[in-house]
C-alpha cells in the first residue's frame, strides 16, 4: 500500500468509530486504535505514526525484533497480540509496552519474572477464548475467573481487561453476540477481584463498528488502514 492511502484510510475509520460511538451514546475518544502492523514494513510504521497513530500491535517476537532497532525512536506503545509461547517470556517482556495475549499460568509467571529484571511493571489483557474454535489461542471461558485469580497476585504484571478474537463471519452481525459476552465477563471479574478493568480490546477491521457498539475501549486494525497484507513466509522463532 502506498504510504500515501494512509491518511485516508485514517480519515475514513475515524468517521466509521465516530458514527459507531454515536449510536452507542459514547464519545469516540473512549476507543484507542491499535495499529495491527504485522508483517508490513518499518516504512509503513513510521507513516501511521505520523498521520497520528501511537499504538501498534504485533504477534510475533522474532518479527518485532527485527523492526524494532529502525523503530526505537518513536514514542509509541508496542502491544503484543498474538499467542505468546512462555519461553519468550523474557525477550517479549524487553520489547513490548504491553502483553495483550496472556492465556497461561506459566506464561504469565514469566512475565512476571521478566518484568521484575527489567525493573518494570508491564500492563497486560487475558485473551479469552469464546465459541467452540479449540485451535485458537485463549482461556476458555469456564476458566477465566480461577485463571485471573491466579494471576492477580504478580506484582509485576498489571490487568488491565480482556481480549478476544472471536469467529470469523462473512455477515459481522453474528459476531455481536460474542462482544456483548466478553463485556459481560469483564464486568463479572471486575466486581469479582474488587478493582477495575478498564480494557475491552475486541473487534477488528470487519467488525469493529459493532465491537465499539458493545463496548469496546480497543480496536485493533489492519487491513482497514495499511491495506491487504501480502502473503509471506513463516518466520521461524526458535
Amino acid at each position: 500500500m502506498p504510504a500515501s492511502s494512509l491518511p485516508a484510510n485514517l480519515d475514513r475509520v475515524r468517521e466509521q468509530i465516530a458514527r459507531a460511538a454515536e449510536r452507542a451514546g459514547r464519545r469516540a475518544d473512549e476507543i484507542t486504535l491499535v495499529a495491527v502492523s504485522k508483517t508490513f514494513p518499518v516504512g509503513a510504521i513510521r507513516a501511521a505514526y505520523e498521520a497520528g497513530l501511537r499504538h501498534f500491535g504485533e504477534n510475533r517476537v522474532q518479527e518485532f525484533e527485527s523492526k524494532q532497532p529502525a523503530l526505537a525512536g518513536l514514542d509509541a506503545v508496542w502491544h503484543m497480540i498474538g499467542h505468546l509461547q512462555s519461553n519468550k517470556a523474557r525477550r517479549a517482556a524487553h520489547l513490548f509496552s504491553r502483553v495483550d495475549s496472556v492465556d497461561d499460568l506459566s506464561l504469565a509467571q514469566k512475565l512476571d519474572s521478566a518484568a521484575a529484571a527489567e525493573g518494570k511493571h508491564i500492563p497486560i489483557l487475558i485473551e479469552v477464548r469464546l465459541g467452540d474454535e479449540a485451535a485458537k489461542s485463549g482461556v476458555a471461558e469456564p476458566d477465566l475467573p480461577s485463571f485471573a485469580d491466579a494471576i492477580a497476585p504478580l506484582a509485576h504484571l498489571d490487568l488491565l481487561g480482556l481480549m478476544t478474537i472471536p469467529p470469523y463471519f462473512d455477515d459481522a452481525a453474528r459476531v455481536r453476540p460474542f462482544f456483548a459476552k466478553l463485556h459481560l465477563l469483564r464486568d463479572d471479574l471486575s466486581r469479582r477481584l474488587a478493582r477495575p478493568l478498564l480494557v475491552l480490546s475486541m473487534g477488528m477491521s470487519h467488525d469493529f463498528e459493532i465491537a465499539i457498539e458493545e463496548g469496546a475501549t480497543e480496536i485493533r486494525l489492519g487491513t482497514a488502514l495499511f491495506g491487504e497484507r501480502h502473503t509471506t513466509p513463516e518466520i521461524s522463532e526458535p
